[in-house]
Parts: C-alpha cells; sequence; structure tokens
C-alpha cells in the first residue's frame, strides 16, 4: 500500500536493525529512549489479527530474538515489547515496539486509569464472553 508510512519504509529503510523474508525491523524515529526498535511485516496487515496465523510462529520469534538483541546492544536490563491493535495505533500497519528499559529510566509503564477491583460477577460475565468468542472462532 503506497499510502501507508509503514509499507514505504519496508520498501525503502532507513536505520534498519534486522530484515528477514517476512519482516523488518527498524529504529523509531521518535524513540522512547535510544534502541526503541520496530519491528513490522513486510506485508501490509493493519493490526495483529489481520496477520495470518502461519505467519505467527515466525513473526514473535523475530519478536524475542529482537527484544534480546536491543537489551543486550543497549546494555539495558530488560525490555518493554507492545502492540496497540487500532486505538493509540500511530499507523494503520501492524508493528511491535521494543523498547530498551532500565530500573528508574523514568518510563511509569502503563498510562490508562485503572478501575477498582471489579465485582465476582462482572468477572466471570467477562470470562463467559471471551470464552464464547474464542470458542467461535472469534470472528
Amino acid at each position: 500500500m503506497a499510502e501507508c508510512l509503514f509499507c514505504r519504509i519496508a520498501a525503502r529503510p532507513e536505520y534498519t536493525v534486522f530484515e528477514d523474508d517476512i519482516s523488518i525491523a527498524f529504529l523509531d524515529h521518535r524513540p522512547l529512549f535510544i534502541g526503541h526498535t520496530l519491528l513490522i511485516p513486510k506485508q501490509h496487515y493493519e493490526t495483529l489479527t489481520d496477520l495470518p496465523q502461519k505467519m505467527s510462529g515466525p513473526f514473535f520469534g523475530n519478536v524475542q530474538l529482537l527484544a534480546s538483541a536491543v537489551e543486550q546492544a543497549m546494555q539495558a536490563e530488560g525490555s518493554f515489547v507492545a502492540i496497540n491493535n487500532r486505538v493509540s495505533q500511530s499507523v494503520p500497519h501492524l508493528h511491535v515496539h521494543i523498547v530498551p528499559r532500565r530500573k528508574k529510566d523514568g518510563l511509569r509503564g502503563f498510562f490508562w486509569p485503572r478501575i477498582a477491583h471489579p465485582q465476582e460477577s462482572e468477572m466471570t460475565r467477562a470470562q463467559a464472553a471471551i470464552r464464547k468468542a474464542v470458542a467461535e472462532g472469534s470472528g
């Protein structure tokens, strides 16, 4: 898709750190920390749920490889690995953020409001709804 920023980057990558037949990884142009890497599938898939199941294993193998490599290369104590699906997804092309982390680096985990502990009935209702969607193949 010529209008997709990440498809254009995949065609002419800058700051590439990894590439194979199915994916490419490059440094984020607005990093949380130096070494913040984005991994994308070369083929255009908007969200994680659009990624064909046969690609999931190889793609997430690359996520594991890069999480380890980013930590090692940046001498980090750990990493933050995240995917947004639609909401907060700045570019509508599946991408995984791999961010090097250090204790007391200033990143305070997740930036969304938490709710009070739900009632048991709400938990079991959510549990049943999710199990049903899984059983139905979720769409």
